[in-house]
Formats: C-alpha cells, sequence, structure tokens
C-alpha cells in the first residue's frame, strides 16, 4: 500500500502477511555469508545435531529480525515509517520449516499532526506455531496532512507513545 495514510486504519486492520515459504539450508547459509555469522549451527548439520543437540541448523534470529521489518516496511508504504519494533523469539526455527510474518493495528493515536500506528507483529511457522512475538510502532502521515519527516525524530511530545511492557 504505497499510498496507505493513517485515516484509513482501524484498529483490528491486517497488514497482507509476508510469506517467505520454505526456508532452506542454502537460504541459512546465504543469509550467514551475508551478515558474516559464522556459528556452525546455521550451516553445519552433524555441528549442530551432535556438538550442540540441535534437533537440525537453526534459521539465523537476524534473519528472523529482518522478515519482520520487511513487513512493516512494506506494510506502512512509501510515505510511512517504523519507528520502533521490540519482539522475543519463542522457540528455534529449523531448516525446512516454512515462515510468514503477520501484523495487526492494536492501536492509534495522533501527535503533531502525525498517525502513530501501534501493531502486533508475529512470525508463524506453517503449523500456525509462533515463532516470533512483539509490538511496533509507526509513523504515517494524516489525510491532507503534511508527510512523515526524513529521518524521521524523537519529539518529546512523542514520550506518550510507548511500546507495552512484555507479559
Amino acid at each position: 500500500m504505497a499510498d496507505l495514510c493513517f485515516d484509513e486504519l482501524q484498529v483490528g486492520f491486517r497488514f497482507a502477511p509476508l510469506d517467505k515459504g520454505r526456508i532452506t539450508t542454502a537460504h541459512i547459509m546465504r543469509w550467514s555469508a551475508a551478515v558474516e555469522n559464522w556459528h556452525r549451527i546455521h550451516y553445519d548439520y552433524r555441528f549442530a545435531t551432535e556438538h550442540d543437540k540441535l534437533p537440525d541448523v537453526l534459521i539465523n534470529g537476524s534473519w528472523k529480525q529482518h522478515v519482520l521489518v520487511q513487513l512493516l516496511k512494506d506494510g506502512l508504504g512509501h510515505k510511512g515509517w517504523l519507528w520502533k519494533m521490540k519482539f522475543r523469539y519463542k522457540k528455534m526455527d529449523l531448516a525446512g520449516e516454512s515462515l510468514r510474518a503477520t501484523a495487526e493495528v492494536t492501536g492509534l493515536q495522533v501527535v503533531d499532526g502525525l498517525g502513530f500506528v501501534t501493531l502486533g507483529i508475529l512470525l508463524l511457522t506453517d503449523k500456525d506455531e509462533i515463532s516470533t512475538v512483539g509490538t511496533a510502532i509507526g509513523v504515517l502521515p494524516l489525510r491532507g496532512g503534511r508527510a512523515v519527516p526524513y529521518p524521521f525524530e524523537r519529539k518529546a511530545e512523542y514520550a506518550v507513545l510507548q511500546l507495552p511492557a512484555d507479559d
């Protein structure tokens, strides 16, 4: 939604999910190389299973974080800005699993002439198991309002906008 504006949203609105499909060891190895994470649990099956006693090679946590950021960037569109995000890993994700990210609007607030959107975010397996859970705050323009500043910078008035405490 390249032209999404704050006024179009309501609590319960869901961004289009981001389905990454089945994540193979080749995907994991390429990500590991790109971010220079050479821990063997991300590419060496024998090491992961025999030495570290894991069930398989693990999908990188940094890759899962990237997927959530991609979902929110795409959902907020060209006029929006992802301002804050926090999350927790709930399970290990293994090579061969399919993952998809979802986001649902849980709160809306106008501050300083901008629309702040609180979102519940999830990364789910193909079995609908929660892999990663979190919350984010995005910023969107109001219909007919000013553009979200680039870069987006914190102001004192934004102190009222907080991510919820962990449960």
